[in-house]
């Protein structure tokens, strides 16, 4: 289920664990990777749009309006088992039945412990986490994908 950003929770640090880097080069490989994991795990994505900032300068509102540049913004999120995506495509047209316009989905995955998934709870608190660090520019940990489904690099 889909829902709409909430901005009022933060990731606690006692629910961030640091895992082994892994190449993801394509959506595939992050289907691939979660699918392989010793652990159950839970894809969580969340999908942004860009906006002006109210105090944008003149040259940053004809970037805008040019395609380029503005803020990032976190418009809906959704977390998923591997198993209940086949591709990239199939998360574009389920995203589309909300009405929502966006432009990057920032993806992550959260493993569970003892062979058990990750807790709705547990998933929400992460998903928020992922909302806040999008507003706050912290995307580090995030890999971002344009809506053909490519990686993108944000700078």
């Amino acid at each position: 289920m889909y829902h709409k950003c909430k901005f009022d929770l933060t990731l606690e640090t006692s629910e961030i664990k640091k895992v082994p880097a892994m190449n993801i080069s394509s959506f595939d490989d992050l289907l691939e990777a979660a699918r392989q994991q010793a652990e159950p795990q839970r894809l969580l994505f969340v999908f942004a749009g860009a906006d002006l900032p109210a105090d944008a300068s003149s040259s940053q509102r004809e970037r805008f309006l040019a395609g380029q540049g503005g803020a990032l913004v976190p418009i809906m999120y959704v977390d998923k088992a591997p198993d209940e995506l086949h591709g990239f495509k199939e998360l574009v047209e389920e995203s589309g039945q909300f009405g929502r316009d966006w432009q990057i989905v920032f993806a992550a995955a959260m493993s569970g412990t003892g062979g058990l998934a990750p807790t709705s709870a547990a998933v929400e608190i992460a998903l928020q986490g992922m909302v806040e660090a999008i507003k706050a520019g912290s995307l580090g940990t995030l890999i971002p994908f344009d809506r053909k489904g490519e990686p993108v690099m944000l700078g």
